[in-house]
């Protein structure tokens, strides 16, 4: 805390004070049982604003009295029982929304956070206004947690594949939020993992995410306070990033694909990974069969990354798996899921004439609901006209691509 103190000395506090009154701009500082450190937390971010909320979420020891001495100076809500850092967070943004403020920090009250980096997320948000900023910690310093660094890589390899955003520290609880931009977002989450499920759903939003550099400061184990409980946690944060990623294969990522697809963008797609490669004619044809098979297998969900995944093993060009694979967008579900039927009662010896549409049954509900009485049928089927469509548009792409190259050879 030595360091912090010399640091603020040399600040300009009133310089700062005025910038982050002129952004409209609030602290939030969510506590539980932080005893220890709670009054230094709110002193130091004291020196920058008097705009700030604390949420004392449930806490058993002297917590509340200490921060009862600052009731007349800042927003303090308290509730109990503990709900969880989830929960503290949405209560002290909904409150901030209420007062009208634009933006909100948070910042934890376990004394890791810096106060005076209140100045590098006020400087970026001056740049990149509405932008949500994540404090990126330096994950490789002395007394850094061995659990939170792994924690940490596989929370920024789920986020990147959820949002295609590139985040060095995605479970930092320092951050700046465009509180006003995230209005009417659903969220579910209640502890730990809320800090997950708002920043993909703001990235969902069009809200650009980025992040800001960060010190940290992390006390020797015996003097260490966390709340965070490794396996109960850790499950929390899998069934998010479960849900998170069925709704992101099966909704946002077809919609991200058809909102880019402009003319310009295909040009700029093919040429990119179709034309300017060295890759043979054969192997980009392979690649697009494979990515159609893929796509049309009954493994609805895990379609995309199953086939990335695959394609990194085959050594297959990424991007054309990852285009092909994504047949499977919600408008040719109905195509897919009637041509799998149809050859897989053709293929059992079935009664082709019986149909699934037949009835009135037109909505992907009684589709899906018509599907269970033809499981067998339809999980055959799925998989030989997987390869039939695999056969048949790979052999398509071979020879558009055999054409595309003489032209450009002749020219």
């Amino acid at each position: 805390m030595l360091v912090l103190s010399k640091i603020m000395n040399s600040t300009n506090f009133d310089f700062y004070r005025q910038k982050i009154d002129l952004l409209n701009c609030c602290v939030i500082i969510p506590t539980y049982n932080n005893e220890k450190t709670i009054i230094s937390v709110i002193k130091g971010v004291l020196a920058f604003t008097a705009n700030i909320i604390v949420v004392n979420d449930g806490s058993t020891d002297t917590t509340s009295e200490l921060i009862k001495s600052y009731n007349e100076k800042i927003n303090v809500i308290e509730y109990f029982p503990n709900k969880g850092k989830g929960i503290a967070l949405r209560t002290g943004i909904k409150k901030a929304q209420d007062l009208g403020y634009k933006y909100a920090i948070t910042i934890d009250s376990d004394g890791q956070h810096f106060a005076d980096d209140i100045i590098a997320f006020i400087d970026e948000i001056e740049k990149n206004p509405d932008t949500l900023l994540v404090g990126a910690r330096n994950l490789n310093q002395e007394n850094m947690p061995k659990k939170n660094t792994f924690g940490n890589k596989f929370s920024n390899f789920w986020f990147k594949l959820f949002t295609h955003i590139d985040l060095p520290d995605t479970q930092s609880g320092y951050r700046l939020y465009p509180i006003q931009k995230m209005k009417g977002t659903k969220y579910f989450t209640s502890k730990y993992e809320f800090e997950i499920e708002v920043m993909v759903k703001a990235a969902w939003k069009g809200i650009n995410v980025k992040p800001v550099p960060i010190k940290v400061f992390y006390a020797e184990g015996s003097e260490r306070v966390t709340h965070f409980r490794p396996f109960k946690d850790f499950t929390r944060i899998s069934l998010l990033n479960t849900y998170l990623f069925f709704v992101a294969f099966l909704w946002h990522k077809p919609i991200f694909l058809i909102k880019n697809l402009s003319i310009k963008n295909i040009k700029l797609f093919l040429k990119k990974h179709f034309i300017d490669t060295n890759e043979s004619v054969l192997k980009k044809s392979v690649a697009v069969s494979f990515g159609v098979f893929m796509g049309i297998i009954p493994i609805w969900g895990y379609q995309f990354v199953s086939a990335l995944l695959l394609a990194h093993v085959f050594k297959l060009n990424k991007a054309i798996v990852g285009l092909a694979a994504q047949i499977s967008v919600p408008p040719m579900i109905p195509f897919l899921i009637c041509g799998s039927l149809k050859t897989g009662q053709f293929a059992l010896g079935g009664d082709l004439s019986e149909s699934i549409f037949d009835s009135g049954i037109n909505t992907i509900s009684e589709i899906w609901a018509a599907m269970k009485l033809h499981l067998l049928e339809y999980l055959i089927g799925s998989f030989i006209f997987a390869i039939i469509m695999a056969i048949f548009l790979g052999l398509i792409s071979y020879i558009i691509l055999k054409i595309s190259l003489k032209k450009n050879t002749e020219i």
